[in-house]
């Protein structure tokens, strides 16, 4: 009988231990790049074995991978704007609670241009360090493993000799090809007065071989050890050091080289985003996984992915690639708004739309119509650009935004105002044409344009009169574009009035032969609305700046506006 009770009680004890601590269910929906998901799920279900709660309420965490440019899509797809180079998301995306992301510059991106996502905490929980990578051949003629090279030495490399065959994923689409992008850029911009062409050089040397996917660039690195096979293969691109180490995991005839170069690139720092809109309970819960990911346990489990920790260190089982320093790649910057930091904090978001707009204007081709504003008031002088006067800043940019069109455009130019050509109110400079034939033209013709001092802004007849004139030639497989620059309102009383420009543009408008306008609006006098009826009709955008000196980063923005069908 005592042994009875004792066997009896014993179970009991070990039924009552069983039992999970919690009741019900709180399920937690995580999206994870592919790289990093592996190890988030394991340290999530060890979590879960170990009874993960929140106030009594079991937590399930579903762990997903998703690669970023596609949450990112779906992100900005729910709050009515998009990424350039993005585009719209695919199917009907889902989003998670937590996402994390390769980088933080989606974060970033996406908070710039939707001021309503505001995702909590946001702090890195892993780092992989932006390289340069390189067959290892390849690599030993530029010094390595020995030499500490610089992002000066790589752009020296790729735009004045011609041994390198560079390559990169599209920046728009992929953070490591971003942050690539953004150091050669910084090492272009330090050229001094070689700077506008250094950057366009470089643009174009990448744009040559880029890759809408990390996979299909990967696959043009040498695939046999024949000298002919590594000098006809991809011999540089800007990647992850994690792409370095599973790509040499396959035991590849050619293993790659990864070169750390100086400055450090900000490096892919994984940040962990709470999204907005999460319910209370599973806020909680995803402060408790956050802390599980902050343990030695998951700094191990990263280690075994490639990966390292978000100071730059590594855990047990890292296969590091031959020379790798530790710690390596950009640390959290110590002013960060959340409590970890990420790579880019800190980092201007303007100064990153500025480089995907160069990358955009300067790799894609099109048909475009620019037409200038030369009414009186385009003499105001512009204080904050050394008093320089409208009509000087925006000729500058549009010198400026010349230099990045390779001969694959075809570019015209227009002035307006009121009354320069009898009683038309717009002027014919050069007529649209390819670059490689008129580049000089044009060239010539920016200096010698001056506003009309007592002219007004003839802006309803100039946009209907341009938009027929980029329809009558349109050209298939191109964008067809007006680009307009403007200061003012309408202020022609003798042509069109709006409702008879809208009326035109929409009988006008054809699905089979679409002309996208793009109007820049310059200082205080133009009216946002007026702008945007047109382009509503149109297809195409409004950027409107208070400072003409700004005029440059907008111009940038606004040729790298894409139909949604073109991107």
């Amino acid at each position: 009988m005592a042994l009875v009770l004792v066997v009896a009680g014993a179970w009991f004890g070990y039924q009552r231990l069983s039992e999970p601590a919690c009741s019900g269910q709180v399920p937690l929906t995580v999206s994870a790049a592919p790289e990093i998901a592996p190890a988030v799920q394991a340290a999530a279900q060890q979590w879960v074995a170990d009874g993960a709660a929140v106030d009594g309420v079991c937590v399930a965490v579903q762990v997903n991978e998703a690669h970023s440019v596609d949450v990112a899509a779906a992100v900005a797809g729910q709050h009515g704007v998009t990424l350039t180079g993005v585009g719209q998301a695919s199917g009907t995306a889902v989003l998670p609670n937590v996402w994390l992301p390769d980088s933080s510059t989606w974060l970033l991106r996406l908070s710039k241009q939707a001021s309503g996502f505001a995702p909590a905490n946001g702090a890195s929980v892993a780092r992989s360090p932006v390289v340069v990578a390189m067959p290892e051949p390849v690599a030993a003629t530029v010094g390595w493993p020995n030499k500490q090279l610089t992002w000066t030495d790589l752009l020296q490399q790729i735009t004045k000799g011609t041994k390198l065959r560079t390559g990169i994923v599209e920046p728009t689409r992929d953070a490591a090809g971003l942050s690539g992008l953004l150091s050669l850029g910084a090492a272009a911009g330090a050229a001094g007065a070689e700077a506008q062409q250094a950057t366009t050089a470089a643009l174009r040397a990448l744009a040559t071989g880029r890759s809408a996917l990390r996979e299909d660039l990967m696959a043009r690195f040498p695939r046999s050890a024949d000298p002919g096979s590594i000098a006809s293969s991809l011999s540089a691109a800007s990647l992850s050091e994690v792409d370095v180490i599973k790509y040499n995991e396959q035991r590849p005839p050619i293993s790659l080289a990864a070169l750390y170069l100086e400055p450090a690139p900000m490096s892919l720092d994984y940040p962990y985003a709470v999204m907005p809109g999460t319910e209370p309970a599973k806020v909680s819960a995803a402060e408790g996984l956050f802390k599980v990911l902050g343990t030695p346990g998951f700094r191990n489990r990263l280690a075994t992915s490639g990966l390292r920790a978000p100071d730059g260190t590594w855990g047990e089982g890292f296969t590091a690639p031959q020379g790798a320093p530790s710690p390596a790649g950009t640390a959290p910057a110590s002013a960060a708004p959340n409590p970890g930091g990420t790579a880019a904090s800190g980092l201007d978001p303007a100064a990153v739309e500025r480089a995907l707009s160069s990358w955009s204007v300067a790799t894609q081709s099109g048909r475009m119509l620019a037409v200038i504003d030369i009414s009186g008031s385009m003499l105001r002088e512009v204080p904050t650009a050394k008093n320089a006067t409208r009509a000087q800043v925006t000729l500058e940019a549009a010198r400026r935004g010349l230099g990045l069109f390779d001969d694959s455009w075809a570019i015209g130019l227009w002035v307006f105002s009121t009354e320069l050509v009898g009683n038309r109110d717009w002027r014919e400079v050069v007529p649209i044409g390819p670059l490689s034939s008129q580049r000089g033209a044009l060239e010539g013709a920016l200096p010698t344009i001056s506003p009309k001092p007592n002219g007004n802004t003839g802006l309803y007849d100039t946009a209907l009169a341009a938009y027929l004139a980029v329809q009558k030639d349109w050209e298939p497989g191109r964008v067809n574009s007006v680009v307009l620059f403007t200061d003012g309102q309408n202020e022609d009383n003798e042509g069109l009035d709006q409702d008879q420009l809208l009326a035109e543009l929409k009988k006008a408008a054809d699905p089979e032969r679409p002309v996208q306008v793009v109007i820049v609006g310059i200082g205080d006098g133009v009216s946002q609305a007026e702008l945007e009826a047109i382009t509503k009709v149109t297809g195409g955008g409004v950027f409107v700046t208070e400072d003409p000196a700004k005029i440059g980063d907008i111009f940038l923005q606004a040729i790298a506006l894409r139909p949604p069908a073109t991107r």
